[in-house]
């Protein structure tokens, strides 16, 4: 099956993820802002802030999703099953991102933590997913027909999966520490997987690059 089939369709649950993501911000004001507007609209900065966060990781996760899909032509049944899983954790953003903008605005610190771990718990799960992409286009270049030569260093692979550590490491410390900044480190994690590339052989310049997890470009 050509690797634009895939894409298609992978753009379609990014498409469905990244827009749920506004309805948590319909809430905002949806019974009046009463006699204090600003203090009402201020008071939903978690709402605010989750919805940037989500936003950003949904779309580098995208844009690294197209750099892998875009370095193959041909997909077969274990990359479409593999690429399918991680799509799951993918659309399932918006829930996550809902508990913990709620529990920030109106809960306790316990259940602000429970929700920043439920969050990171899905991020692990997108990024092993992202991991297994690209590690198993890494290694059936040949046969998902490559369109160049990528060189893959141990040191990229260790980039690429920098991340998963980070989420591991983000929940750590949604579970123990504070939801709040667990939700930071995500963010930071996102901004990583923007600037953080993996070169093919002899290709220059951003068209050319394949980053990381959330993918090599995603993550």
């Amino acid at each position: 099956m050509s690797s634009r089939r895939a894409e298609a369709f992978s753009d379609g649950v990014f498409a469905v993820a990244i827009t749920v993501l506004v309805f948590n911000l319909l809430e905002i004001g949806s019974h009046g802002l009463g006699s204090h507007p600003y203090h009402v609209l201020l008071a939903a900065w978690p709402n605010y802030f989750a919805y940037a966060v989500s936003f950003l990781t949904i779309g580098i996760m995208w844009i690294n999703h197209h750099a892998m899909f875009g370095a193959i032509t041909l997909v077969d049944r274990r990359l479409l099953i593999i690429n399918l899983v991680a799509l799951m954790g993918v659309v399932a953003i918006p829930f996550p991102t809902a508990l913990v903008a709620e529990q920030l605005a109106t809960g306790t610190a316990a259940g602000g933590r429970a929700a920043a771990v439920a969050y990171g718990v899905v991020m692990i799960a997108i990024s092993i997913g992202y991991s297994a992409i690209w590690m198993y286009i890494a290694s059936h270049l040949r046969q998902l027909g490559a369109v160049r030569d990528l060189e893959v260093p141990h040191v990229a692979n260790l980039q690429f999966s920098a991340g998963l550590f980070g989420y591991i490491a983000a929940t750590l410390i949604a579970a123990f520490v504070s939801g709040l900044v667990a939700l930071i480190i995500y963010g930071l994690l996102a901004l990583y997987y923007m600037f953080e590339h993996l070169p093919g052989r002899g290709d220059s310049g951003a068209d050319a690059a394949l980053a990381g997890p959330d993918s090599p470009a995603e993550p």
